[in-house]
């Protein structure tokens, strides 16, 4: 993660130190092991991440001509398809709860919106969020996100994908609730999860949002087919339990 200057390592540095957690720090930079799933974290002061702006993609709707005379830009696309950033990540916590205050306390992230005692999306950029953490039965990383320019670009990178390999399918099209991104999930070559999202919330002014509390499909999706079991309760995660899984 990206800090703004020297100011920010040292007042992370007092907050990670306030959970009792001993932080490694250097100039421009700081290390800490999340406690629970052992993760480390490292922020570094670093120049402003800066997305060259992308012209929107034209599209028609009832009384409204964006796109006249001509067919949709999407129809004409045949390069690869290239993620802008990576934009979130997904973690399993055995305690949800710590895992969440080591972002929250120490590393200053700012909550978004939650699902009672199983999730909470949190962010450290304009992004609705950059990290979900949720209570599963242990730890592990759940998924990946990466952002792509519009819903075409979703349909077209995974549907490169499926003409390789089908079996990649994990669950989409849709569009989420909490978020509001739309989303296509598939299997990365080591059997984690991998999402193309694009149209996600942006928080630009803290004062101007909610955080909200979710429950039932909606802190799931808001159209789009129902999420598999294995999408909500990976299929590996049994043989991770018992240690029969060979390591990835």
């Amino acid at each position: 993660m990206g800090a703004t200057d020297e100011d920010d390592i040292h007042r992370i540095a007092r907050q990670i130190e306030s959970l009792g957690l001993i932080p490694t720090v250097t100039p421009g930079r700081i290390e800490a092991v999340e406690p629970i799933a052992g993760f480390r974290a490292v922020v570094e002061v670093l120049p402003e991440l800066e997305q060259p702006a992308v012209p929107p993609t034209p599209y028609n709707g009832p009384g409204r001509a964006d796109r006249p005379d001509t067919r949709a830009p999407g129809l004409h696309r045949d390069g690869a398809v290239r993620p802008r950033k990576l934009g979130h990540v997904v973690i399993g916590s055995t305690d949800q709860a710590a895992t969440q205050r080591f972002f929250t306390d120490g590393l200053g992230f700012k909550i978004s919106d939650v699902v009672p005692s199983i999730a909470s999306f949190m962010r450290c950029s304009t992004d609705h969020h950059n990290v979900l953490v949720q209570q599963a039965p242990l730890n592990f990383l759940h998924h990946t996100s990466w952002q792509v320019d519009d819903i075409d670009e979703i349909g077209r990178g995974a549907m490169a994908m499926l003409e390789k390999d089908p079996a990649r399918h994990v669950w989409g099209l849709g569009r989420h609730y909490v978020g509001s991104n739309f989303f296509w999930y598939l299997k990365d070559p080591a059997g984690n999860f991998s999402e193309y999202y694009s149209d996600i919330d942006c928080i630009v002014d803290d004062a101007l949002w909610e955080p909200g509390v979710f429950e039932g499909p909606k802190s799931l999706y808001s159209w789009g087919p129902p999420p598999p079991p294995s999408f909500v309760m990976p299929e590996d995660l049994a043989a991770h339990m018992t240690g029969a899984h060979d390591s990835r």
